[in-house]
């Protein structure tokens, strides 16, 4: 009996016997508690095993298209009996329509999820009864979109059943005898649903989406459907501004979480991830974001291989963490920084810099944009202390405000950025916050940094009253080094700052690029926003790494840079 075998499962998950994160608990939990109270008067919902069944045994007809199984006949693993368990067996008792409308899948890479989906299409127009079922698969981007048609496409292809019952042509999977089909959405192509009346909604990687546009337009068309269903499956992203983080995955947690008054019968909810005191070194707690990559040898190899080639490069790190072990990292595609890291240094009170030797970095823009100054001051116990302050052109304020989509006038009143006259930066004002802050501070600054890019005539100037200017030239050679050890402090909670919220911005918009040999800068081309910020502060930390650290605890070995 399936609904034993759901009990059981769940039971086995909440008392240890399979590994499981608290939202997979949550969700057996919630299980449990439907079955209790299932038929009654606040609860209007049953469970329908024959329907479960149904699509438990279309799965059965497809074989893996791929891997170590392919060619072999699909079995359901635990984890999607139990989802699809859930999501095909509850009917509402008066009219036997499905319960849930929605349902949320969030699981680590290679955990079947295109598999699932392809299931899930096939079934909605071929096998559900619905009469000219519309089924589409919805992404920003064409091959997105693509992934789980193709996948479909072949599960159908190699099907003996289904021979003689399907056209495929133009972009489009036909069951003839229903007139049903399924198509691939994306933006991209120009193909955004609009006017369609979609029985099923598929959004698979929904982490990648920057708006809600293409779910959005699916679930609105499918007021006129009597059981549809809106199906999405993710890996956890690194973009949480995103509509996948920003609002589903923090809707759906609540759904979960007994102990929050938010509730929706109509919703399935599955998350599968590591959580936060998790140690991801540790192989027994993989499957928490991984139950079906880890029923097999194979499977925890590869998830070894990825490990030791995030541990290697830092820059794996990201993908390791959001792809395999489903944890949203707020850092960007190829970031240079993990978020959580760098506003762990912020904890800390600043310490007393009055009189400290430090280093200065410039990063003069263009003059219609922000431009900045930091500083780093090597302490006594081996740590750096950051400070950071930007410029940009008062009459161009408002304007930077809405392209940028940052409260630029509010960094203003709070003194985190100076506005200067007219519609282009006076680089008089940096100069003289510069001088400024050291007669107050009464600091000891050996050198100034600068990118010579704009900052020529400035440096000239700079130089000819009396400060020590030296020019760093903007490339791999010279910034690697510096780029990857600033991120190891950080990564080692050896960096002061004081949560200066423009440097942070900046950080969280940085990515870097890579040569071959490893090399890595930051990459101005590519990183989204502005940078400015943090590429003054590396260049300061140029110098910092040079000669910073005499008579101090060393953090660094002593190098020799011979191209500044």
């Amino acid at each position: 009996m399936l609904k034993e075998w759901l009990i059981d499962y769940s039971y086995d998950v909440l008392n240890g016997a399979i590994v499981a994160c608290q939202k997979h608990k949550w969700a057996c939990e919630r299980f449990l508690r439907d079955i209790e109270r299932e038929g009654s008067d606040d609860f209007p919902y049953i469970f329908d095993e024959e329907k479960a069944w149904r699509f438990l045994k279309w799965m059965t007809l497809f074989k893996h298209t791929k891997g170590k199984l392919q060619g072999q006949d699909i079995q359901p693993d635990f984890i999607q009996i139990f989802v699809f368990g859930n999501i095909y067996g509850w009917v509402q008792q008066k009219n036997r329509y499905r319960r849930f409308k929605k349902s949320y899948w969030q699981v680590g890479r290679k955990n079947a999820k295109s598999q699932s989906l392809a299931c899930v299409s096939s079934y909605e127009s071929m096998a559900l009864g619905e009469n000219m079922s519309e089924v589409y698969i919805g992404a920003t981007k064409t091959e997105q979109s693509k992934i789980v048609w193709k996948e479909t496409a072949a599960q159908i292809k190699g099907c003996r059943f289904l021979k003689g019952k399907y056209k495929i042509a133009y972009g489009k999977i036909e069951h003839l005898k229903s007139g049903s089909f399924i198509e691939a959405l994306s933006k991209d192509a120009n193909k955004s649903g609009d006017g369609f009346n979609p029985q099923c909604g598929i959004i698979d990687e929904y982490h990648a989406h920057k708006t809600s546009e293409i779910y959005d337009v699916l679930d609105s068309g499918m007021g006129a459907r009597v059981q549809p269903l809106m199906m999405v499956i993710t890996t956890a992203g690194f973009e949480l501004q995103n509509p996948c983080y920003s609002v589903e995955y923090l809707y759906v947690s609540k759904i979960l979480d007994p102990d929050n008054p938010i509730e929706n019968e109509e919703y399935f909810v599955m998350i599968n991830e590591l959580e936060k005191d998790d140690d991801i070194k540790d192989e027994n707690n993989w499957a928490k974001a991984n139950p079906i990559l880890c029923s097999y040898e194979e499977g925890v190899s590869y998830l070894r291989g990825q490990l030791k080639a995030a541990l290697d490069v830092p820059e794996k790190m990201r993908n390791f963490l959001t792809k395999n072990m489903n944890i949203w990292v707020d850092q960007k595609e190829n970031g240079y920084m993990p978020m959580n890291k760098w506003n762990e240094c912020g904890k800390e009170p600043m310490p007393d810099l009055q009189g400290r030797e430090g280093y200065g970095g410039i990063d003069l823009s263009k003059t219609i944009d922000l431009t900045s100054v930091s500083f780093e001051f090597p302490l006594d116990d081996g740590r750096i202390a950051v400070l950071s302050h930007s410029f940009m052109p008062e009459d161009t304020i408002a304007a930077k405000r809405q392209t940028d989509k940052v409260p630029y006038d509010l960094w203003v009143k709070q003194g985190w950025i100076t506005a200067t006259p007219g519609a282009v930066v006076d680089y008089k004002f940096i100069a003289a916050y510069i001088k400024e802050q050291i007669q107050q501070n009464k600091w000891k600054l050996k050198e100034i940094g600068f990118d010579p890019y704009n900052a020529t005539h400035f440096a000239q100037e700079m130089q000819m009253d009396g400060y020590e200017m030296l020019e760093i030239r903007q490339g791999v050679k010279t910034l690697s080094e510096p780029t990857k050890k600033f991120r190891e402090l950080v990564l080692q909670n050896k960096i002061v700052h004081n949560n200066n919220p423009v440097l942070s911005w900046a950080i969280s918009n940085a990515v870097t690029k890579q040569d071959a040999q490893e090399n890595i800068m930051l990459d101005k081309d590519k990183s989204t926003d502005r940078i400015d910020p943090i590429a003054s502060l590396i260049t300061a930390h140029v110098r910092v790494m040079r000669i910073g650290f005499e008579n101090r605890p060393s953090i660094y070995e002593k190098q020799d840079i011979r191209t500044i």
